[in-house]
């Protein structure tokens, strides 16, 4: 989404924009400071609290923001555009097109993107919990003797949360960008007010304090990495948002207001502590005046709700992309906008997403808690992007190979010492992230597996389209009046439900189409380029819809458009006819036996095809067989 320069409008235009991206783009990394620099100095691994390492600590922070956030994702993997589109999902879809098919290269470079996507559930799950539970700690400042209600009315927050929804975010939505200013303003105002009474901690803004510190103790400085990682969180978030935002409005965001307002605090922060240590326990809250404690509490828990909206809303997103590409079962989407595509609401991610947060509040009971299996989740997804901006460099920049090695060297390095460091952590909660990015993995590879099984099966049971027509002309059976629609992934074959309607009814109707659903590897096909006709003979035809991973199928829609186009249709006249598939897994045959038991349950539990595609219930016939896989 690019706004003309030349437009003598486009300032106009691009405020809202700006606005929007500062509300929803930035909750998640707006809110690491209330709980990053005290993190680093508390805890198992925390460094001890001197002015040399808050100085240098504060410098790392800041070159981390910019290195990995402004010239890495800003610059560079913005550049990474999916047709507008950005996100783990939409840069595998790019990374694939520069591959050859059918190449172990190809597989493993498919394969970090789905770990990445599987990661991105894991943040999902952990920033609601870490965001809330640092803002409600507000609580042991604003009122100590309420400790202990910072857990229950986290976990309310959250419930309630989760709850509104299957509402939708359009109407509460228009109100997250000026909220999210107010925390920014409000970030660099307490910031720099600490800032002007001790000038000297703008000195670590320097690259050598950055240095210093990190030579002058290796192994402390190795450990507090982990903690630096919490700075930049909410990274996959600007590239993830591209397409609602564009690049120009979010990169202009960010340099402007997002990036020196978190610079103020965190210095602002570093300056307090310097001057009171004490003050470490909760530095975010304690910069703030006594008569100010209740209102930035207020402000701190609409800051935390909003960063965990949007990574909420970017779940259900990324698992219709998941469903569209082949990798999840199909599930309830529900729309919650009538003018807005992009705005849905998946109950079954919902309520398990709930649950795992909730635990999560309950289980670790801290931010600092939390920490350790927050930084797990961000640096491996960091590391991923790095590989597969290296190959969009290489395969589809055409940039030399010299070039692309000092840009990706570099920032794989950062990469891995940030997830060495938060490696320490598996044991204090990092083993979180892990477990779960393995299990959503072996969930999306086993569903992308055996569907490749299944339809191997099918074609090998079925007879070549072109065969069965050739006999149909020479040995044509009853046609009856109407219209049959075969939903089929196979073009070329006879669909196993018009053999058993054959076989069963002896009749077929006057005008047979096989229905082939394609997703394309780009996030939204244009409409005069969705359907692709052609005659078989016989009355039989191919209709063939083009979708992006992002679309929403919809075949009412489809064969109105189709009418249009010249290639008519009466609904009362057509009938749909879907192959409902029993999977038997059978021993030595496709994958191992508990994957396939596995993925036999989840075929099971999926949404039926007819309903997932939105065909009209009365005009359905189902007609089932067994396969073997």
């Amino acid at each position: 989404m690019n706004v003309a320069t030349q437009d003598p409008h486009a300032a106009r235009k691009m405020a809202p924009l700006v606005l929007g991206a500062i509300g929803v783009v930035y909750g998640d990394i707006g809110t690491s400071p209330l709980y990053t620099l005290r993190t680093a100095f508390t805890g198992h691994h925390g460094l001890p609290l001197t002015e040399f390492n808050v100085l240098g600590l504060l410098s790392v922070i800041f070159w981390a923001l910019v290195i990995i956030v402004t010239l890495k994702y800003i610059t560079l993997i913005m550049r990474a555009d999916n047709r507008g589109e950005g996100g783990i999902l939409a840069l595998t879809a790019l990374v694939s097109r520069g591959v050859e098919r059918h190449t172990r290269l190809r597989w493993w470079l498919l394969g970090l993107g789905i770990f990445g996507a599987a990661m991105f559930y894991g943040d999902g799950m952990i920033t609601p919990a870490i965001t809330v539970l640092g803002a409600i700690e507000g609580l042991e400042v604003v009122a100590p003797g309420m400790a202990n209600w910072v857990v229950p009315v986290s976990v309310l927050i959250l419930i309630l949360l989760f709850m509104f929804q299957k509402h939708g975010t359009a109407t509460i939505g228009a109100v997250f960008g000026p909220v999210m200013c107010v925390w920014f303003v409000v970030l660099a105002l307490l910031g720099l007010h600490q800032v002007i009474q001790a000038p000297g901690v703008l000195k670590a803004l320097a690259p050598s304090y950055a240095v210093l510190f990190l030579a002058a103790n290796p192994a402390a400085a190795f450990v507090a990495l982990g903690a630096v990682v919490l700075a930049v969180t909410g990274t996959e978030a600007l590239y993830a948002d591209m397409g609602h935002f564009g690049a120009t409005p979010i990169r202009r965001a960010w340099l402007a207001f997002v990036m020196p307002s978190l610079v103020l605090n965190y210095f602002g922060q570093g300056a307090l502590v310097i001057a009171d240590p004490s003050t470490i326990r909760n530095p975010f809250y304690l910069l703030a005046p006594s008569w100010a404690l209740l209102p930035m509490l207020l402000l701190a828990a609409a800051a935390a709700i909003i960063a965990s909206q949007a990574v909420i809303s970017g779940a259900f997103s990324l698992t219709r992309a998941a469903i569209q590409m082949g990798y999840c079962p199909r599930l309830a989407i529900l729309h919650t906008s009538d003018k807005t595509m992009g705005q849905i609401y998946v109950p079954f991610i919902n309520w398990t997403l709930l649950a795992a947060v909730v635990l999560l509040v309950v289980g670790f009971r801290t931010s600092d808690n939390l920490a350790a299996a927050y930084g797990i989740a961000v640096t491996m997804a960091m590391l991923i992007d790095s590989l597969l901006i290296y190959v969009v460099m290489r395969r589809l920049w055409h940039w030399s190979r010299a070039l692309a090695l000092v840009i990706a060297v570099p920032l794989v390095c950062i990469d891995i010492a940030m997830l060495s460091s938060n490696a320490l952590k598996i044991p204090d909660g990092g083993w979180f992230p892990l477990l779960l990015g393995g299990c959503v993995f072996t969930l999306l590879t086993t569903w992308k597996r055996g569907r490749a099984l299944v339809a191997d099966r099918l074609d090998s049971d079925t007879l070549p389209l072109k065969d069965f027509i050739d006999g149909i002309a020479v040995a044509p059976p009853t046609r009856v009046e109407g219209t049959a629609v075969f939903l089929t992934s196979t073009p070329r074959r006879v669909p196993h439900a018009l053999l058993h309607n054959l076989k069963h009814n002896k009749v077929l109707h006057e005008r047979v189409v096989f229905l082939t659903i394609v997703i394309r590897d780009e996030p939204y096909v244009d409409d005069h380029d969705r359907i692709e006709v052609s005659p078989l003979g016989c009355d039989f035809y191919r209709l063939i819809a083009h979708y992006g991973f992002k679309d929403e199928p919809d075949i009412p829609t489809l064969l109105e458009q189709a009418t249009h186009e010249g290639f008519p249709f009466e609904m009362m006249e057509t009938s749909f006819f879907v192959s409902r598939e029993t999977l038997i897994p059978t021993v030595g045959t496709g994958m191992a036996m508990w994957r396939e038991r596995l993925f036999a349950s989840m075929a099971k539990n999926a949404v039926k095809a007819s309903d997932f595609f939105h065909v009209p219930t009365n005009r359905v016939v189902e007609l089932g067989t067994q396969v073997e896989i």
